[in-house]
């Protein structure tokens, strides 16, 4: 039985608490503490990905990522079902992130082929990639919940194995995130001095997307594509008034990540109980960032 049913807010966060300090037992966890271990792990690889995206003004570079990486999904999802009834989990990370890089080289091409603005260029290759994603999800997977929940996300159908991806994510990009930290400063700030300094700029631009590809990926199965662009933009830009250095910003987006994350989960429960309504829990933590943006900035 999980031990979060039938309870409010604050029960939530108090049964929580006794169940972290050991007084109830935490061998088997419960839906919602796997909910919250995920969305932890996403915030932290989304907070550090995101903070350096924000600053280097790619986030619309990102959101095309987290789009076209459907995809991959997708295609993915048809032909391991049809070969072996079984969705191969890495070849899906493989399949979405071979997708993002299509997208990175076909932006570029666009761009220098057709002479076209960065922006433009973005917004043509990823609403075509995504467009095709939609068309294979309608004739493929009409008997399938997989294009609502990559689409939206569904973090109640989350288990051990989302932990263990998740995390390993997580620590994926705060070692890169220690050994990149100079270079990824320096691009950000001032890319003609990284440049000059001798600097592979472009090594390290490619990298950052690579992991960001990585981060879509297991994120979106918490909260889908069209989500997850919040959690990569939303805590920075809510630190951002608070803070003047870089590390500071760094820490304090992951703790606004995981704050609201923590929320979120309570309140999709307080609303489950009280109203009896299974309200998104990333559509939630979502509408409460953007809240929490729109308050920082007027104070």
């Amino acid at each position: 039985m999980n031990p979060y049913s039938n309870i409010n807010f604050f029960e939530f966060f108090h049964i929580l608490f006794k169940r972290l300090t050991g007084q109830i037992s935490l061998t088997h966890l419960a839906s919602d503490e796997i909910q919250i271990l995920v969305l932890i792990a996403i915030s932290v690889a989304t907070g550090l990905l995101g903070t350096f995206l924000t600053l280097r003004k790619m986030t619309m570079l990102a959101n095309s990522l987290s789009h076209t990486t459907l995809l991959g999904i997708v295609i993915c999802f048809v032909l391991t079902v049809q070969t072996t009834l079984d969705l191969n989990i890495p070849l899906l990370i493989a399949a979405s992130i071979i997708s993002a890089m299509l997208t990175i080289v076909l932006t570029e091409g666009v761009r220098r082929f057709f002479k076209l603005q960065e922006d433009a260029s973005i917004g043509l290759v990823f609403t075509t990639l995504f467009a095709l994603g939609i068309l294979l999800v309608t004739l493929y997977t009409r008997s399938s919940h997989i294009g609502v929940e990559v689409i939206t996300g569904n973090v109640d159908a989350l288990d051990r194995s989302d932990i263990s991806h998740a995390f390993l994510v997580a620590l994926i990009i705060i070692i890169s995130t220690l050994f990149s930290y100079r270079p990824w400063s320096l691009t950000a700030f001032d890319p003609q001095l990284a440049t000059s300094s001798g600097l592979k700029v472009n090594r390290y631009h490619y990298l950052q997307m690579l992991l960001t590809a990585l981060t879509l990926v297991v994120s979106i199965r918490a909260v889908g594509v069209l989500l997850v662009l919040a959690f990569l933009v939303g805590p920075t830009l809510i630190a951002r008034h608070y803070c003047q250095r870089l590390h500071t910003l760094l820490l304090t987006t992951v703790c606004i990540g995981i704050f609201f994350s923590l929320i979120g989960v309570a309140l999709s429960r307080h609303f489950l109980t009280t109203t009896h309504i299974p309200l998104s829990t990333g559509g939630l933590i979502v509408t409460l960032l953007s809240l929490a943006y729109f308050l920082s900035a007027r104070i």
